[in-house]
C-alpha cells in the first residue's frame, strides 16, 4: 500500500488532464449533433432517418480500430480534406490531440443520440401544444419547454458518453498515437505501462480510472432512474 501511495504521489499526471480535457470537448460535440439528430430521428419523418440513426449507432458495433481508420481515410494526411488543411492552414489532426477528440466525439455519439431520441420522443406533446397557444415560437418552446422537459433522459445519455469518451484507445491511438504529453491520455497511458513492464504504475491508473467511470455511472443511473 505505501508502495502505490508513493507512485500516486509521483505520477505524471498530465495523461489524466488529457483525458479530461479530450472528453470534454469531445462530449460537448457529441452533444450537439446527438440533440440535433435525436429530435431529427423521434419528431421528424425526414425520408431515411432510419438509415441515419443505423450509421450513426455503427460505432457502438464496429471496432474502434476499424472507426480510427474511417477517421484516417476521411482527414488523414493523405486524404484530400486533410491535404486541403495542411496545404491551407498547416493543420492536421494526426497525431495530436485533436485527433484523439474526434475519435472520442464519434464513439460518444451514438450516447448522446440514443439517450435524446428516447427522451424527446417520451415528451407530452400536449404541454407543447399549450405553449404554443401563448404564441410562442418553435425556437421558444423547443427551449423552454421540449428540452427543459428532455433534459434528465439527455443528460444521462450525456454522462456515459462523457465516460465513453473518457475511455476511448483503439481508434485513438490510430488517429493521435500515444505522444507523452501531447496525446497520451489515461487509456493510453495504462497500455504503455503494461508494455513497460511497470505494472504498480498501471494498477494506479487503473483504479483512478474505475474511480472516475464509477462516479459518472452513478450519477448516469440516477438520472436514468428520475420518473
Amino acid at each position: 500500500m505505501s508502495e502505490l501511495l508513493r507512485i500516486f504521489q509521483t505520477l505524471d499526471w498530465s495523461p489524466l488532464w488529457l483525458s479530461l480535457q479530450v472528453a470534454g470537448v469531445a462530449t460537448a460535440i457529441a452533444w450537439l449533433a446527438g440533440v440535433a439528430l435525436g429530435w431529427v430521428v423521434a419528431r421528424t419523418r425526414l425520408p431515411g432517418r432510419t438509415l441515419l440513426e443505423a450509421l450513426c449507432m455503427l460505432p457502438l458495433v464496429l471496432p474502434p480500430t476499424v472507426i480510427g481508420y474511417l477517421i484516417l481515410l476521411a482527414a488523414g494526411r493523405r486524404s484530400p480534406l486533410g491535404g486541403w488543411l495542411r496545404e491551407h492552414f498547416d493543420y492536421g489532426i494526426v497525431f495530436s490531440w485533436h485527433g484523439a477528440v474526434v475519435a472520442s466525439a464519434i464513439v460518444a455519439l451514438p450516447l448522446v443520440l440514443k439517450s435524446a431520441s428516447a427522451a424527446f420522443a417520451g415528451v407530452d406533446r400536449t404541454l407543447e401544444a399549450a405553449a404554443r397557444t401563448l404564441r410562442q415560437s418553435p425556437w421558444s418552446v423547443f427551449l423552454r419547454v421540449t428540452l427543459p422537459l428532455a433534459g434528465p433522459g439527455i443528460l444521462a445519455g450525456t454522462l456515459l458518453a462523457f465516460a465513453r469518451a473518457m475511455g476511448e484507445f483503439g481508434a485513438s491511438l490510430m488517429v493521435a498515437g500515444s505522444i507523452p504529453g501531447q496525446t497520451q491520455t489515461l487509456s493510453m497511458a495504462i497500455y504503455d505501462s503494461v508494455q513497460a513492464g511497470q505494472d504498480d504504475v498501471a494498477l494506479v491508473l487503473v483504479l483512478v480510472t474505475s474511480v472516475l467511470s464509477v462516479a459518472v455511472l452513478v450519477l448516469s443511473n440516477r438520472l436514468f432512474s428520475r420518473p
